[in-house]
């Protein structure tokens, strides 16, 4: 059975109408609290929305669902405001976990991460302990430090009384860094005192601690990650095991607070010796994601949804378009007097709007243009090259403001310096014709599959394959255009297959031969949905699934 992010189209529709059943009901029963039939209706919908998530395993998802089934359980009917907070909790959880889907099922990349801050509002207002922001982090513990050497000491040297002054030292850049006050000092303090204690123990079982949280500070600070709560939490609780390491030989580190600490190592990726050695001893590779990425992503998911979003893109477009009819009936010489004033007026209204909805580059591409508009009269003609520059900034705008109903917002657009934007419409038209493309392809892959199906529900009957050839080379053309090269051949291949031993042949290929071609054809398609491996987080190997399919075709395959 398909399972995660493929699957997740096909219960779309039923899913995303399951959970607004779920948040209709909740904001009800936070109106009518003594309405114990509209609470049972939001936890029924919760239940079915997180069976279904449990169905197509999407983990982290499925992970939200059940702390929201857990929540709403626990509220009973007629709650007062000593339940505000859960409820609230509810709400909001509930509004993120309806825009994770939408994202996930327009970009194809799961990023459970981003649902931690919901999953632990939840869990702290039901008084639970949150979970730790390597949750969904794996990595090997048993690695082992090779070739480390402790310091000698000058003779007379006491290690016991060096040791707690390196933790004192820790101690006061904890503070700054607690604090909020020159935090890049506190940390530079911080590390110092830790590098201390790990040279000064390295042959010993608790310098692996002092290691490995020298590398995390490290991380910390050259990866300028952002000093949360949980972080401030974290090296605070390691200095709290600092003093179990001090009194005790035989210290070994608790195994949650190790994984927390290689987690901050593996989200910076940080180019500093001790980053790179632990990189290398516990086998990390960077994530997919920086932190800042993920506060972004947070932040957009705890925004309006796509129905919001529709709205305020229709509203933007109406205007625009006045914008570009009255840029038209100047460029004609036939404007009102009353028109350079309203043009004025409305591109000011629209630099707000669209500043107060996080697109500040478009905001800022009209912005700039407001001077220039402010010295239009009807008294003197227009230049051509001024109203040439305006309408660069609306088209700019119209490229911009077009992904909001769908989901891009800010996904992969690049921002504009004013007076630039032509160039940035420009590559938005390029990636506009890239999503044509891979829509044609997907759409000529579903007719191949279906054609193939026709045929051998027919028993044969070359007819129904009599256009896929053509089609199948048409996407592979598509492919090419995109650099697709690798994937182009297999499709490619895939075509000259159904020309050779389906068409020109009066053998019928075996069941297993036509399974394992629509098999690479499926695997093709997969990849296409997922962006044509250009979306961080899908899985491009399964090309190589595509391409063990077409060799089991008796097809030359590239590696």
């Amino acid at each position: 059975m398909v399972t995660g992010v493929t699957s997740l189209g096909l219960v779309r529709d039923e899913l995303f109408a399951t959970m607004e059943q779920a948040e209709q009901s909740l904001e009800h029963f936070i109106a009518e609290r003594q309405n114990g039939t509209l609470l049972q209706q939001a936890v029924e919908a919760m239940h079915q929305v997180r069976g279904t998530l449990n169905l197509i395993e999407l983990t982290g998802a499925e992970l939200l669902a059940q702390e929201l089934l857990d929540q709403a359980t626990d509220i009973p009917a007629g709650a007062g405001e000593e339940r505000d907070i859960q409820l609230s909790a509810l709400s909001n959880a509930l509004h993120v976990l309806r825009r994770y889907l939408e994202n996930l099922d327009l970009h194809r990349q799961e990023m459970p991460e981003l649902l931690l801050p919901a999953i632990n509002d939840l869990r702290q207002a039901g008084g639970q302990a949150p979970l730790p922001e390597s949750y969904f982090f794996s990595v090997r513990l048993d690695q082992v430090r090779q070739g480390a050497v402790a310091v000698k000491l000058p003779e007379g040297a006491n290690p016991d009384v060096l040791a707690r002054r390196f933790r004192q030292a820790y101690q006061q850049g904890l503070l700054g860094f607690l604090r909020g006050a020159k935090v890049p000092s506190s940390l530079r303090m911080m590390l110092r005192a830790l590098g201390g204690l790990e040279r000064l123990y390295a042959e010993q079982p608790r310098g692996r601690l002092c290691w490995i949280g020298a590398a995390a500070i490290e991380s910390q600070l050259d990866g300028q990650l952002l000093a949360r709560k949980s972080r401030k939490q974290l090296f605070s609780r390691l200095d709290r095991e600092l003093k179990l390491l001090l009194a005790n030989t035989a210290y070994e580190a608790p195994r949650s607070l190790q994984k927390e600490l290689l987690y901050l190592v593996a989200l910076a990726d940080s180019q500093g010796q001790r980053a790179r050695e632990l990189r290398d001893a516990f086998g990390m590779t960077a994530l997919p994601f920086t932190d800042q990425l993920l506060e972004q992503e947070y932040q957009r998911l705890s925004g309006p949804g796509q129905a919001v979003m529709r709205s305020l893109s229709a509203a933007i477009f109406e205007e625009l378009n006045s914008v570009k009819d009255m840029i038209d009936l100047i460029e004609r010489g036939t404007a009102p007097v009353e028109s350079f004033d309203s043009l004025h007026a409305l591109l000011g209204k629209l630099a707000k709007t669209l500043a107060m909805v996080g697109l500040i580059s478009p905001g800022n591409a009209l912005q700039s243009q407001l001077p220039m508009v402010a010295g239009w009269s009807a008294a003197a003609p227009v230049e051509a090259t001024e109203l040439l520059k305006l309408a660069d900034a609306v088209l700019y705008v119209e490229g911009m403001v077009a992904g909001l109903d769908s989901g891009e917002r800010r996904h992969g657009r690049q921002a504009a310096e004013p007076g630039h934007e032509e160039g940035s419409f420009a590559n938005h038209q390029l990636a506009e014709a890239r999503i044509v493309v891979l829509d044609e392809a997907q759409a000529g892959l579903s007719m191949a599959k279906r054609a193939i199906t026709a045929y051998l529900e027919s028993n044969g009957e070359k007819l129904h394959l009599a256009n896929v050839p053509v089609s199948l080379q048409a996407v592979r053309g598509g492919l090419w255009f995109l650099d697709q090269e690798r994937a182009a051949s297999l499709v490619g291949g895939c075509g000259d297959y159904i020309q050779r031993q389906m068409l020109e042949t009066s053998a019928m290929p075996s069941e297993q031969m036509l399974e394992t071609l629509a098999d690479a054809l499926t695997s093709l398609e997969y990849y296409l949905e997922g962006g044509a491996g250009m979306r961080r987080g899908f899985q491009t190997d399964v090309l190589d699934l595509a391409a063990s399919s077409v060799r089991a075709l008796g097809l030359q395959v590239a590696a």
